[in-house]
């Protein structure tokens, strides 16, 4: 059954999304004229070229300098996921986005992966990086190549698991779907701040929500699914890590133990320490589906050990170093040419946690 073009339906305090019938449970956050109540029929909400752009066109009118991108240094964002201790939480995020069932068949069915890690870990960083740090041209650029790469990612979920059915269309341009990946960046984010001995009151993890929705909207995932706060978040995060919505079919646990490094061969120490940090973080109940062997005493020790050293160091020598460079670009200064070696070994760490 192949995923085609559906008419418009107009959805309360959203704009019109190409929808198409599919098995699957209610949206959270979806206006419920936009689904059948008598069952667990819902639609996807593919986000087009045009609402893309829309997206985009409000993410510009509301850029101060375009040097300085969507967020620029001021920014919370910038301050609390600009420096290495994020990749700490690498694990955790992949596994949670793993565990949609949409994300999942999306990765398999499409993604190169396994056959070139480093290769795909540049690309999603690289896009990563100019839409979070990048001039505003360069953000835009980048939100356009994955919007039109996104099209061509589409299937079905070949089996049932959880709430999905067999059957169940999937699209990477999904909003659902891709509210639930984004969530997951800005959850892990704030997860290894706390860890590590972060001090963030209320209001800065509001303003943290806030300014990522700016990055969201990169995506073109409509303001109607996006959190007005950090408790907003929360309640998101609680309610789909407690439904059925979110499950680990047998496709995201191969993937998870290939990531990990546990797909063949000795496991190597990157990987087991993947696999520690990522047991630690995620809901047990994820940790078990996903089979991750964990060692708590061993975590929090070596987190206590490590993050008063960490927090110690000059901001200088931890910057992302895609931070780096847009601090220089802003300043006037050319890029960093120890920032583009740090980057060149921080890319090559990946096959090293899997041994690929």
């Amino acid at each position: 059954m192949a995923l085609r073009s559906a008419p418009h339906v107009p959805t309360k305090g959203m704009a019109h999304y190409g929808l198409r019938p599919s098995i699957r449970a209610p949206l959270p956050g979806c206006d419920a004229a936009a689904r059948r109540s008598d069952s667990l029929v819902s639609y996807l909400m593919i986000v087009s070229r045009e609402e893309l752009e829309g997206s985009l066109a409000d993410i510009v009118r509301n850029v101060r300098d375009p040097r300085a991108g969507i967020l620029g240094p001021e920014s919370i964002a910038w301050r609390v996921g600009g420096d290495l201790a994020i990749f700490l939480g690498g694990g955790r995020a992949a596994l949670l986005q793993l565990a949609h069932p949409m994300v999942a068949y999306a990765i398999d069915h499409h993604s190169k992966t396994r056959a070139d890690v480093l290769g795909r870990f540049q690309r999603t960083f690289r896009h990563i990086f100019a839409m979070v740090f990048g001039e505003l041209d360069d953000a835009l650029h980048a939100a356009r190549r994955v919007h039109q790469i996104h099209t061509r990612i589409h299937g079905e979920i070949p089996t049932t698991i959880g709430a999905w059915r067999a059957g169940t269309p999937y699209h990477a341009n999904d909003a659902d779907a891709l509210r639930w990946v984004h969530a997951t960046l800005v959850d892990t984010t704030i997860a290894v701040r706390l860890r590590l001995g972060a001090t963030l009151s209320r209001s800065d993890l509001d303003q943290y929500t806030i300014e990522m929705n700016r990055f969201a909207g990169l995506f073109g995932i409509p303001r109607a699914l996006l959190p007005g706060s950090w408790a907003d978040h929360e309640r998101y995060m609680t309610e789909m890590l407690a439904s059925d919505r979110i499950a680990v079919a047998p496709v995201a646990r191969e993937m998870a133990t290939f990531l990990i490094g546990r797909s063949g061969g000795p496991q190597p120490p990157l990987g087991r320490l993947t696999e520690l940090l990522a047991a630690q973080m995620l809901p047990p109940h994820l940790a078990d589906a996903f089979g991750l062997v964990a060692s708590p005493r061993a975590v929090a020790a070596g987190l206590a050990t490590f993050a008063p050293i960490y927090n110690r160091l000059p901001a200088r020598l931890v910057a992302i170093p895609a931070q780096v460079d847009a601090g220089r670009r802003i300043a006037g200064r050319p890029p960093s040419r120890v920032a583009a070696w740090t980057e060149r070994q921080l890319f090559g760490l990946t096959g090293r946690v899997t041994g690929k």
